[in-house]
Protein backbone atom coordinates (compact mmCIF):
# COMPACT_ATOMS: atom_id res chain seq x y z
CA UNK A 1 0.00 0.00 0.00
CA UNK A 2 0.80 3.55 -0.56
CA UNK A 3 0.02 6.45 1.80
CA UNK A 4 1.36 10.09 1.82
CA UNK A 5 1.35 12.82 4.13
CA UNK A 6 -1.97 11.50 6.62
CA UNK A 7 -1.34 7.86 8.81
CA UNK A 8 -2.29 5.02 6.75
CA UNK A 9 -5.02 4.85 9.11
CA UNK A 10 -6.40 8.27 7.98
CA UNK A 11 -5.33 7.97 4.58
CA UNK A 12 -8.20 7.54 2.41
CA UNK A 13 -8.19 4.17 0.37
CA UNK A 14 -8.50 4.20 -3.28
CA UNK A 15 -8.32 1.44 -6.04
CA UNK A 16 -6.10 1.59 -9.35
CA UNK A 17 -8.17 0.40 -11.98
CA UNK A 18 -5.97 -0.34 -15.27
CA UNK A 19 -7.44 -1.57 -18.02
CA UNK A 20 -5.22 -0.49 -21.36
CA UNK A 21 -4.46 -1.68 -24.80
CA UNK A 22 -1.43 -4.04 -25.76
CA UNK A 23 0.00 -2.39 -28.72
CA UNK A 24 1.90 -4.31 -30.58
CA UNK A 25 5.76 -3.28 -30.73
CA UNK A 26 5.32 -2.31 -26.37
CA UNK A 27 2.59 -4.64 -24.96
CA UNK A 28 2.90 -3.44 -21.72
CA UNK A 29 3.92 0.10 -22.00
CA UNK A 30 0.43 1.41 -21.87
CA UNK A 31 -0.65 -0.64 -18.35
CA UNK A 32 2.72 0.53 -17.44
CA UNK A 33 2.05 3.96 -17.81
CA UNK A 34 -0.96 3.69 -16.22
CA UNK A 35 0.20 2.50 -12.80
CA UNK A 36 2.93 5.08 -12.75
CA UNK A 37 0.29 7.73 -13.10
CA UNK A 38 -2.46 6.20 -10.65
CA UNK A 39 0.74 6.14 -8.06
CA UNK A 40 2.10 9.81 -8.36
CA UNK A 41 -1.58 10.55 -8.52
CA UNK A 42 -2.13 8.60 -5.13
CA UNK A 43 0.96 10.24 -4.04
CA UNK A 44 -0.23 14.15 -4.43
CA UNK A 45 -3.92 13.61 -3.41
CA UNK A 46 -2.92 11.43 -0.04
CA UNK A 47 -4.56 8.36 -1.02
CA UNK A 48 -3.57 5.36 0.02
CA UNK A 49 -3.77 2.06 -2.98
CA UNK A 50 -5.83 -0.65 -0.89
CA UNK A 51 -5.63 -2.69 -4.43
CA UNK A 52 -4.21 -2.29 -8.21
CA UNK A 53 -6.89 -3.88 -10.13
CA UNK A 54 -6.31 -4.80 -13.94
CA UNK A 55 -8.21 -6.20 -16.48
CA UNK A 56 -7.12 -7.30 -20.24
CA UNK A 57 -8.12 -4.63 -23.09
CA UNK A 58 -11.19 -5.28 -25.42
CA UNK A 59 -14.38 -6.22 -23.59
CA UNK A 60 -16.53 -2.83 -23.88
CA UNK A 61 -18.92 -4.02 -21.32
CA UNK A 62 -17.05 -3.08 -18.23
CA UNK A 63 -20.01 -5.02 -16.27
CA UNK A 64 -18.36 -8.45 -18.15
CA UNK A 65 -14.85 -7.91 -17.02
CA UNK A 66 -13.26 -9.81 -13.95
CA UNK A 67 -11.72 -7.20 -12.76
CA UNK A 68 -14.60 -4.25 -12.67
CA UNK A 69 -16.22 -6.78 -11.25
CA UNK A 70 -14.03 -6.80 -8.75
CA UNK A 71 -14.14 -2.80 -8.08
CA UNK A 72 -17.89 -3.41 -7.77
CA UNK A 73 -17.55 -5.59 -5.02
CA UNK A 74 -14.89 -3.53 -3.09
CA UNK A 75 -17.06 -0.24 -3.99
CA UNK A 76 -19.77 -2.01 -2.06
CA UNK A 77 -18.23 -3.28 0.88
CA UNK A 78 -17.46 0.48 1.38
CA UNK A 79 -13.55 -0.44 1.54
CA UNK A 80 -12.63 2.50 -0.94
CA UNK A 81 -13.33 6.22 -1.52
CA UNK A 82 -12.27 6.50 -4.67
CA UNK A 83 -11.31 4.63 -8.49
CA UNK A 84 -8.29 6.01 -9.81
CA UNK A 85 -8.87 5.62 -13.82
CA UNK A 86 -6.35 6.86 -16.30
CA UNK A 87 -8.76 8.21 -18.79
CA UNK A 88 -12.92 7.44 -18.79
CA UNK A 89 -11.92 5.17 -22.11
CA UNK A 90 -10.88 2.63 -19.35
CA UNK A 91 -13.64 2.05 -18.13
CA UNK A 92 -15.32 1.61 -21.57
CA UNK A 93 -14.75 3.09 -24.98
CA UNK A 94 -15.89 6.31 -26.37
CA UNK A 95 -18.07 4.87 -28.80
CA UNK A 96 -20.32 3.15 -25.59
CA UNK A 97 -20.60 6.09 -23.60
CA UNK A 98 -23.43 5.05 -21.36
CA UNK A 99 -21.39 2.38 -20.05
CA UNK A 100 -19.10 4.67 -18.49
CA UNK A 101 -22.08 6.86 -17.31
CA UNK A 102 -23.91 3.54 -15.91
CA UNK A 103 -20.45 2.23 -14.23
CA UNK A 104 -19.53 5.74 -12.79
CA UNK A 105 -23.31 6.25 -11.26
CA UNK A 106 -22.92 2.99 -9.88
CA UNK A 107 -20.22 3.85 -8.04
CA UNK A 108 -20.71 7.28 -7.04
CA UNK A 109 -24.14 5.81 -5.34
CA UNK A 110 -21.85 3.61 -3.50
CA UNK A 111 -19.89 6.99 -2.32
CA UNK A 112 -16.71 5.96 -4.47
CA UNK A 113 -15.48 8.89 -6.64
CA UNK A 114 -14.04 8.09 -10.09
CA UNK A 115 -10.59 9.85 -10.18
CA UNK A 116 -8.72 10.10 -13.33
CA UNK A 117 -5.45 10.61 -13.50
CA UNK A 118 -3.75 10.90 -16.58
CA UNK A 119 -2.02 14.52 -17.05
CA UNK A 120 -2.24 16.73 -19.80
Amino acid sequence: MISYGRSPESAAKAVLYVCADRGRQMPSLAAERALAEGRAFAERHELTIAAVVTDRYGEPDPGRRPGWLKVWELAAAGGIEAVLVRWPAAIAPVVVREYQDRETRWVRGHGVHVRYTWLL
